[in-house]
């Protein structure tokens, strides 16, 4: 009697932890996927993959939208718009009150895009929403007579086509992912510059195929000042 006791007792303690285990590994599971960004020297490419299926609800959407031919964007224009490539976008439109934060003025434009008549132009979608500080890197441009030319060395771009492994094979994602997780606001839909406009936005998972490859950003270091008695 008191053997089958302890046969019975050592499976219910089995089944108890059979039990913790996979609730733990579920509930880890669950956890969003994301790349650990302390005790990281260099600079962190991937902070959370979740941004990537944020706009796959209009996926199918793009994939029936007929092009604008009269209004497309281009990456010339979407690069003239920028201090250098990787800068975040001025404004290139007059902003009635320098206050506003985004919230509740530029994402009604750009939380989804759409036709501005005024500008004769589709407002570009914002990758990252939930950031309603849009002031806080996005500035209005300003005339350049004001400005004296710098010896500043523009870095050039990314080409276009000539980034994949091999012939045929996806393309790899040539800029950082941080604050761009949201492929289909730049890369879909009819204000997604042409050159880049994906062929098959109904095919979410992005970075399923696209590996990120950005060679431009490198460790640098910990910056020390040189003169620490120096006066500014």
């Amino acid at each position: 009697m008191k053997k089958r006791l302890g046969i019975i007792s050592l499976f219910v303690l089995l089944f108890l932890a059979f039990i913790l285990v996979w609730n733990f590994s579920y509930q880890t599971g669950r956890e969003e996927a994301y790349v650990p960004i302390e005790n990281i020297t260099s600079i962190s490419l991937i902070p959370s993959e979740t941004g990537v299926f944020e706009r796959s609800e209009y996926a199918f959407d793009y994939v029936n939208m007929p092009v604008d031919e009269n209004h497309q964007r281009s990456l010339e224009t979407y690069y003239d718009n920028r201090a250098f490539h990787g800068a975040p976008p001025s404004i290139p439109h007059f902003v009635e009150d320098e206050r506003n934060m985004g919230g509740k003025a530029c994402l009604k434009c750009h939380e989804h895009g759409g036709f501005v008549e005024k500008f004769q132009a589709y407002s570009p979608v914002t990758p990252h929403p939930e950031m309603v500080n849009c002031r806080q890197c996005h500035v209005p441009q300003q005339t350049n007579s004001l400005f004296k030319g710098t010896n500043f060395h523009k870095v050039d771009a990314p080409e276009v086509g000539v980034n994949n492994a091999l012939q045929g094979s996806p393309p790899v994602v040539p800029h950082q992912i941080q604050m761009h997780e949201n492929c289909l606001s730049c890369h879909a839909g009819p204000s997604a510059p042409k050159e880049i406009r994906v062929t098959h936005p109904e095919r979410v998972n992005c970075r399923q195929c696209h590996v990120s490859n950005n060679k431009e950003m490198t460790d640098i270091g910990v910056f020390k000042r040189t003169n620490q008695d120096e006066a500014y």
